[in-house]
């Protein structure tokens, strides 16, 4: 297979002009361009820019795949939307990590997997990740905190190294969630240790508290809410209005009650969790197969029983399969010779089928290719 290469860039708080437009069909010919996206896939060559540069630039979003296991998500952040110290101090590893350019905060998850045979040309890994953005943006740091456990995983921190906050809503995660995980290849049973000290997420506010809050703000407050709705393209009015709430109703989550874990408690924890995981599979497994096998066995059990009643006609069906001198026929024939040995043993009549075989190779002893299928079949 040749080396493949996906690019995938996507705009979401603006729309690409013209003129961005333009300048990034300078840089392929080939890629598919629109007013929110930038995306291209490549065979035998590479881009023609650096990606990261494009994403400071133009986008808001970039996901990377390459088919010899490299997998890349990163997010372009604005700066007066995130707190850049808070967000650095979860993800001070190298797997996933954070770092500020100018008015954005960029964050960055990188992976390499072990590729396996379903191919993977990376175009749907954007749909299932983006909107992470927006929760980063409402202070939902869960993907945060994955990012955090992906470089656990990765052995960048020494043991004794303490969790981040653990944010609510782990034990409860969404779609875009469990794809992060994929991606990335976190492991699940790490995940479930982690999640086990997360409290239940939060709902939003209801309509009823948000209806009471904005009837105590002034006409000119209404109206700039309303002019910024109807101006502005992306959501940066709603989630600063939601914070304004928060702020002003006391609502921000407080992670402070819960006790942090060493990393070393949390890896031994993951491993006997999937320790626990095995045991209770392999323990599936076995009830599955002797399910299967009890049922074989009845059904074996009553071919069996029919069999005797027609074993006079089988014994006939035999030695008329082994006249024709036909391999297939051989094989029928000693398909029908088992059938008989295991009737012969459960009617406990092993010793006249014996001698019924001695006297069938007497018979057949001029029949090598028949008389080797039934050494091979220990008849």
């Amino acid at each position: 297979m040749s080396e493949y290469q996906y690019y995938d860039f996507k705009a979401i708080d603006h729309a690409l002009t013209k003129t961005e437009m333009t300048a990034l069909r300078s840089i392929s010919t080939r890629a598919v361009i629109t007013s929110t996206s930038f995306t291209n896939h490549y065979e035998w060559g590479d881009l023609k820019a650096d990606p990261l540069k494009l994403l400071e630039k133009y986008f808001d979003a970039f996901v990377y795949v390459a088919n010899w296991g490299t997998r890349e998500f990163h997010l372009r952040l604005p700066q007066e939307l995130v707190d850049a110290k808070q967000v650095k101090a979860m993800l001070p590893g190298k797997s996933a990590q954070v770092r500020s350019s100018g008015k954005f905060v960029m964050l960055s998850f990188e992976s390499e997997v072990e590729q396996d045979d379903d191919w993977d040309d990376g175009t749907g890994w954007m749909g299932s990740l983006i909107s992470l953005r927006g929760d980063l943006l409402r202070r939902d740091f869960r993907c945060l905190y994955l990012g955090w456990l992906f470089s656990v995983q990765n052995g960048e921190f020494s043991d004794e190294v303490l969790e981040p906050p653990v944010p609510a809503g782990l034990r409860e995660l969404s779609t875009p969630y469990d794809s992060l995980i994929e991606f990335l290849g976190i492991d699940e049973d790490l995940v479930e240790v982690a999640a086990s000290a997360s409290e239940p997420l939060k709902p939003g506010p209801s309509r009823k508290d948000l209806t009471t809050w904005i009837r105590g703000l002034t006409e000119k407050e209404k109206d700039g809410l309303l002019v910024n709705a109807l101006s502005e393209s992306n959501e940066q009015w709603r989630i600063e209005l939601l914070r304004r709430f928060e702020h002003e109703n006391d609502s921000v989550s407080d992670h402070g009650t819960v006790e942090r874990r060493t990393i070393a408690d949390l890896l031994t924890a993951s491993h006997a969790c999937a320790e626990e995981r095995m045991r209770k599979l392999n323990a599936q497994r076995a009830a599955e197969a002797a399910v299967k096998k009890a049922k074989e066995e009845a059904d074996r059990a009553l071919f069996l029983d029919q069999l005797a009643k027609r074993e006079k006609a089988v014994w006939k069906q035999v030695d008329a399969l082994i006249q024709k001198r036909q391999p297939n026929d051989y094989d029928r024939a000693v398909i029908l010779l088992t059938d008989l040995h295991d009737l012969a043993v459960r009617q406990g009549g092993e010793d006249e089928f014996l001698l019924a075989m001695e006297e069938l190779r007497k018979t057949h002893a001029a029949k090598d290719s028949f008389l080797r299928r039934l050494t091979k079949a220990k008849l």
